[in-house]
This record gives C-alpha cells, sequence and structure tokens, in this order.
C-alpha cells in the first residue's frame, strides 16, 4: 500500500513528550536555534541534549517507519545514483533500493513535506520513507557519490578531445579547463577523499591505467583510453617543472596540490617503461599534520618505557623496519612530544615528509653534494639538543650519530633492519665500532603496519588449523578467548574487508649485558640475550594479540610474521 505522505512534526515536543529532553532544554535549544538560524535538530544534538540516533529513533516511532543504520547499509551504488548527489545532498535523501512499485529512501528528516514532493518528483515513482542519522548519512554520500564515474567520463573525453594528435597549446597553463587538468584534479579529489598514499598512473599495452595505494595495498582506480596517457604524463611533468622533452630517462619532482580543502604535498617519480612513462605520485597532506605517540599503537608498557627514554639528555633511539612501515610517522610522534620552546630540534630528511612548527628541516640533496652526513656535521654546530636523521645510510653517517649522542646530543634515526635484536649488529657490520654502539644506542624499537579489519562488515569466523596453530604459537597461552573477525567486504572499504592501519611494535632496551656483549663483539651472544629481553613481547606477539582481539585477521598478521622470520 502506498504509503501516507509525511507529517508534519514538531521534534521539539515529539522529544518533550517522549521524556528525551526537558522543556527547560528545548527552550534554551529554541532560543540557539533563533540565534544560529540553523536547524532544531543539529543544536538539540550538539548542545549534547539528544544523540542523532535517539531522534532518528523518536521519528521513526513517531511516522511508523523503519529506522535503519546506514553503518551495516550495504548500498547499491546504481539505485543510490537515480537520485542526482546536488539534490540529494541538498534534501539529506538517499535512495536505498529499488521495490517493485517504490523506492525505498532515507531522509534524516523524514517530516520534510517539501523533500518528499521534490523527491518523488525525480524519481516519478512512490516513494517509502526510513530515517537514518544524519552524520552517518553525510559520510554515505561521500561513499556513494565518489568520483570514479566522473575520472572516467573525463578520461573519454579527453580521448575524444585529443583523438590522436596533442595539441601542446591545450596543455599551456592557462587552459585550465582542459579536460586533462580536470581530469588531474579528480584523481586527486578521490584519491584523498579515500586517504590514498600513492597514485599509480602506468600505460599498459592497451590502456592507461591509474591505481590507488590504499592502507598500502594497490586498488585499480579506474582504465582509460592510451591517448590521452602522454597528455597526462605531460601535464604532471609541467606542473612539478620537469623537463618534457626528456620522455628516456626517469625524473622527479614536486609539487602541491589543493584539494578538497587540503593542502597536499605531491612527490612525483617518472619513469620511462615499454608503453611509455609511468608515473607515481606520493601523497603528503599537510592537514593530516602529526599524529600522536599514544594514538598509533603502542602497548601502554612500551609506551611508557619509549617516553621514559626519549625525556633523556642524550643517547641514540632506532626506528626499523621496511619502507612503508610508518617508522616516520612514530618518529615524528616522538618529536612533537619533545618539541618544547626550550629544546633546539633539528632535522635532516630526504625528503622532508611532515611539517612541524618550531624545528628547522633540512632536505639532503645529493645534486648539489649535500648528504646526510654533510648536513649532519654543520647541524651539530648549530647547537641542537636534538637531532632527526632520516636515515643510517653509510658507515660516516653512523658514525657521526653515535659521537653525537655520547657527546650530549639526543639522536633519532632509522634503520632498515628485520627487527630490533638485529639493528645494534648491523651498525658494528656498517663499520660503527663497538664501543659507541654500546655506549650511545638507548633502544631500537622495530615496527610494521597492520591492515585493520573494516568495523562496517566485520564477521567472526573460525579460524583454519595453520592459523590456529600460529596463534597458539605466537600469543602463547593468552589466546584462549579468541574473538576472531575478518571483513566480509563491502562498500566503504570497496569490497576488500580492511580499512585502516595500525602500528605493531617491539623493543629492545639496551641493558649492561646487551651493552657487553655488543662491546666484545659477540653477535651470537648478542641475539640470544635479546631474545632473551624481549621474550613474549616480539611484532609477533603484538600482530597475534590484535587478531585474538578480533581487530586483525589472521591471515593478514601471519604475511607479515613470515616476513618478519625469514
Amino acid at each position: 500500500s502506498a504509503m501516507a505522505k509525511p507529517e508534519k512534526i514538531r521534534i521539539g515536543d515529539l522529544l518533550v513528550q517522549d521524556k528525551a529532553i526537558s522543556q527547560e532544554q528545548l527552550r534554551e535549544a529554541l532560543e540557539l536555534q533563533k540565534r544560529s538560524g540553523r536547524r532544531l535538530g543539529r543544536v538539540l544534538v550538539e548542545s549534547s541534549f539528544v544523540s542523532e540516533d535517539q531522534i532518528s529513533e523518536a521519528l521513526s516511532r513517531q511516522l511508523n517507519i523503519p529506522f535503519i543504520n546506514l553503518k551495516q547499509f550495504t548500498f547499491n551504488a546504481a539505485v543510490a545514483r537515480r537520485l542526482p548527489e546536488v539534490q540529494a545532498r541538498r534534501f539529506r535523501a538517499l535512495v536505498l533500493e529499488e521495490r517493485p512499485q517504490s523506492y525505498l529512501v532515507a531522509l534524516a528528516d523524514p517530516s520534510d513535506l517539501f523533500a518528499y514532493d521534490e523527491i518523488t518528483r525525480i524519481l516519478k515513482r512512490e516513494i517509502e520513507l526510513a530515517v537514518v542519522s544524519e552524520s552517518l548519512l553525510l559520510e554515505s554520500f561521500d561513499r556513494v557519490y565518489r568520483r570514479t564515474e566522473e575520472i572516467t567520463s573525463l578520461a573519454r573525453e579527453l580521448g575524444d578531445d585529443l583523438g590522436e594528435v596533442v595539441d601542446f597549446g591545450a596543455l599551456s597553463a592557462g587552459a585550465e579547463d582542459a579536460p586533462v587538468v580536470k581530469l588531474l584534479q579528480s584523481v586527486f579529489e578521490d584519491a584523498i577523499q579515500v586517504k590514498a598514499s600513492d597514485i599509480h598512473i602506468e600505460p599498459m599495452e592497451g590502456a592507461l591505467r591509474i591505481r590507488f595505494r590504499i592502507d598500502g595495498n594497490l586498488q585499480l582506480q579506474t582504465e582509460a583510453d592510451k591517448k590521452i596517457s602522454s597528455a597526462l604524463v605531460q601535464r604532471v611533468k609541467l606542473t612539478a617543472g620537469l623537463d618534457i622533452s626528456e620522455k628516456r630517462l626517469p625524473q622527479d619532482g614536486r609539487f602541491d596540490v589543493k584539494a578538497r580543502g587540503e593542502q597536499v604535498d605531491v612527490r612525483i617519480s617518472t619513469m620511462p617503461t615499454q608503453h611509455g612513462e609511468s608515473i607515481v605520485m606520493r601523497l603528503l597532506s599537510r592537514a593530516a599534520g602529526v599524529q600522536r605517540l599514544d594514538g598509533i599503537g603502542m602497548p601502554a608498557n612500551l609506551l611508557k618505557r619509549f617516553r621514559e627514554i626519549i625525556q633523556r639528555s642524550s643517547g641514540m633511539v632506532l626506528v626499523t623496519g621496511p619502507t612503508g612501515s610508518g617508522k616516520t610517522t612514530t618518529l615524528y610522534a616522538a618529536l612533537d612530544e619533545m618539541n618544547t620552546v626550550e629544546k633546539k630540534i633539528i632535522t635532516v630528511e630526504d625528503p622532508i615528509e611532515y611539517r612541524l612548527a618550531g624545528l628547522n628541516q633540512v632536505q639532503v640533496n645529493d645534486k648539489i653534494d649535500l648528504s646526510f652526513a654533510r648536513v649532519l656535521r654543520s647541524a651539530l654546530r648549530q647547537d641542537p639538543d636534538i637531532i632527526l636523521v632520516g636515515e643510517m645510510r653509510d658507515a660516516e653517517t653512523a658514525q657521526i650519530g653515535l659521537r653525537a649522542a655520547i657527546t650530549g646530543h639526543m639522536v633519532l634515526s632509522t634503520v632498515h633492519t628485520r627487527d630490533a635484536a638485529s639493528t645494534p649488529v648491523r651498525l658494528v657490520d656498517m663499520g660503527a665500532p663497538p664501543y659507541m654502539v654500546a655506549s650511545s644506542l638507548h633502544a631500537v624499537i622495530a615496527q610494521r603496519l597492520l591492515r585493520l579489519v573494516c568495523e562496517s562488515c566485520a564477521e567472526s569466523y573460525k579460524p583454519t588449523d595453520q592459523e590456529l596453530h600460529w596463534l597458539t604459537a605466537s600469543a602463547g597461552a593468552h589466546a584462549a578467548p579468541l574473538q576472531l573477525r575478518h571483513g566480509r567486504g563491502c562498500q566503504r572499504c570497496s569490497g576488500t574487508g580492511f580499512r585502516g592501519r595500525t602500528g605493531v611494535y617491539e623493543m629492545l632496551e639496551m641493558d649492561l649485558v646487551l651493552m657487553d656483549m655488543i662491546s666484545r663483539n659477540d653477535p651470537a651472544g648478542f641475539m640470544r640475550a635479546a631474545a632473551e629481553q624481549m621474550a613474549g613481547q616480539t611484532l609477533r606477539h603484538h600482530a597475534a594479540a590484535l587478531v585474538a582481539a578480533g581487530k586483525a585477521s589472521a591471515a593478514e598478521a601471519m604475511r607479515f610474521g613470515d616476513e618478519a622470520d625469514d
């Protein structure tokens, strides 16, 4: 039966009648509403008188329509797009499903008669209403009306425009409306929206492929006509100030882009491949800024010890792990805590990844022989308290760093090693004198990034025997109350089952036993003692604990467990 038209409801009176708010609170909210001109519902929620869900539930009862939790709802994007984005956002409405005679439409305010009439007119069919929470609805818009379509159609338009001839005139900086500019802009907007860390633009034999790296894994964004490839490369190279006539040699550069109101630093690298030049762009958002030390997922006891160590006046602290494991994020979170008016901090980096107020940041430049070692030497003449060296790449840098740590500076840096225990040994292998490593290295943190199960589609599952075996071996006796979960795959995680990442950590603290072993240059004894000190607190244990708690899937943790053990 066709649903009755919504009735006009005074949400304030309804909530008072439901005893959700008092007459007094309603009066106060109406006052605020008069002054701000905002909707009463919003005012009530922001004054913390009621929650969004309470409002939705009251409307649902009163109007006798369902309240739908969008977190658990799987969208059909094609159906949702029957209502154009502009109207959807204006009426705060979303088409949830197509029924034989009608559409089910979710509204943040189902008592809005005007919206009801307009949507019926646009969809040319009866509509049935459901009520949803407004903030989840706004989030859903970003997912349903993602820019994939727009990007694909712009790429097509660009292909049609260009035909076979590349018109360089159209690519000069003035042609802001050139489809290639629009295409790049919407690629950036989409990448920032889904929090991609890299954009890959790759010419293949038959098409141009655009992929995004999200939470460490590549996902296909769109495939475009091969014809647009050179125009796109050209535009990106122009923007980054690279040589557009040189197509046979790799080049790299950088530029800033503004998208979705964010300022994003883009590092670009081009490389000649068999089908044309391939481009990879690394996105560093300035707005994202620096994470806090207590927000990156360090276990509490490790965090406490790490904080004590970085507050010392001198010594060296190293963070280790493969590329893209979040080492810089950890170091910057530490710097952010150490960054006070009475400390002078100098960073020597290649490239500078985060900008932090109050720091003196220097970028290494090999072209003009401004190497890590050279910058580090001059940095020490600048009377710093704390120095961050992007990476201990060679013996020279390591020795200057260790010497600085002995002479009263706090030195933070990264190395590429598999785990915490093998790091001090690696420094000695690099040519650092054992006595220096023993006297100045205070701690080593090893880390990896683990993808988290998408909370919107997480479900519990039974582990395989192999997974169970790994868990018992890694988590030891704690593994009794397992609550294993994995993601089914939904719109929110683009069908991957993963959303977001967390750090996994272990820390080796140099104690007297370890200092003695390293200064006697006894690597085998050192590894044994280190294993003893870290027993039950390795990367593997931390990963297993996250799996046991249902935050990460066993398969994902095992994947990196193997990498740490090889």
